[in-house]
């Protein structure tokens, strides 16, 4: 059998959404086809799943410079399946997943070299990639319109949610932020302007004083996102947290409120409704996909719809217990398992594997 290499770069990185499906994703292939060879630069974060995968570290690079310069020679030519947004440029038999097109849809989220870099990288590698997977109908949608990816080598395959019930709980947050105070709606992200926090703090100043508040959850790369202001004191922001953290969040929250107006999955929501927290999302991007009929859906550009939304959400114990429900069965709709096998078997077709 063809041994296939798997670009393990985001084992030096901090795990978000992206990190987040190529680990789990990783993990299920590592037991699909075991002869999988996973190549990482040094400065690996996460000891435990390296040595799990089997990762071995090669090159003398790191970031970019490791993943477009060495990977290719280090693969010689090989297979390779890259996970996370980048690949070698050069590299002549790949698969990558493409999670969005954010860096053209919301370039002010982004600083002028990040959204340079991912401009050239997307356009090269729809040119020079076997296979694209993405996560959304949305977001296939998008990368054609936006990035100009060929729309016959895309293909969409849902992300996962068996992660969100891996963590213990560690309610030791409650306490710190002081949560067990009130009742509080759940935000979590960065502070990417696309995220909408700042419309979502705008629109609870309409409903003036409130019995409840709002928690955010999420840490935020100045590298990466362009600055994008402070929230105000009446939100707490906790900054980035752990798994079992953001479970306790999840699970003492009332709701979950996710504003972002573009969004190529939204793997927060799904977990929100893994873990029986009721969600109230934007109607816009890929989070109708995700969501259907399990949401209580509001315009985002709307600061009235969503203070509406939030008032008629929080005033009616009914409508949570049902949308919990729903939400409940909906997220039984995702699996990793089955994003890894659709992952494994777009990539040994596209890249004629046996």
């Amino acid at each position: 059998m063809t041994q296939l290499f798997v670009n393990a770069r985001f084992l030096t990185q901090d795990v978000t959404g992206v990190q987040r499906h190529a680990v789990e994703v990783s993990k299920r292939l590592k037991t699909l086809r075991p002869e999988t060879r996973f190549l990482t630069p040094k400065g690996v974060k996460h000891p435990g799943l390296s040595e799990q995968l089997g990762a071995v570290v090669v090159g003398r690079l790191t970031g970019h410079a490791w993943e477009q310069l060495e990977l290719p020679a280090l693969t010689r030519g090989g297979p390779l399946l890259s996970l996370c947004n980048t690949g070698p440029l050069a590299h002549p038999r790949q698969v990558l997943t493409l999670h969005d097109a954010a860096t053209f849809a919301v370039p002010e989220a982004y600083s002028r070299a990040f959204r340079g870099w991912y401009r050239v990288l997307f356009t090269g590698l729809g040119r020079s990639a076997k296979g694209i997977l993405t996560d959304s109908e949305f977001s296939r949608r998008d990368l054609v319109r936006r990035a100009g990816i060929p729309e016959r080598k895309l293909s969409v395959v849902y992300l996962g949610r068996e992660h969100a019930l891996e963590a213990q709980s560690d309610p030791g947050i409650l306490a710190k932020h002081a949560l067990y105070e009130r009742p509080f709606l759940l935000a979590v992200g960065s502070s990417s302007p696309h995220k909408n926090f700042a419309t979502l703090v705008r629109a609870l100043e309409t409903l003036g004083e409130t019995p409840f508040g709002v928690v955010i959850a999420g840490g935020n790369n100045p590298r990466v996102h362009a600055a994008t202001g402070d929230l105000p004191e009446s939100v707490k922001h906790v900054g980035y947290v752990s798994d079992g953290e953001l479970r306790a969040l999840y699970e003492h929250a009332a709701g979950f409120v996710h504003p972002a107006y573009y969004e190529g999955f939204g793997i927060p929501p799904l977990e929100a409704m893994t873990l029986g927290c009721p969600v109230l999302v934007s109607h816009a991007a890929s989070l109708p996909e995700v969501c259907g009929d399990a949401a209580l859906y509001f315009d985002p550009f709307s600061e009235d719809d969503i203070a509406g939304k939030i008032q008629q959400f929080m005033g009616d114990k009914t409508l949570q217990t049902r949308l919990r429900a729903l939400g409940s069965a909906q997220a039984e709709r995702f699996s990793w398992d089955t994003t890894a096998r659709e992952v494994l078997r777009f990539t040994e077709h596209a890249l004629s594997l046996r």
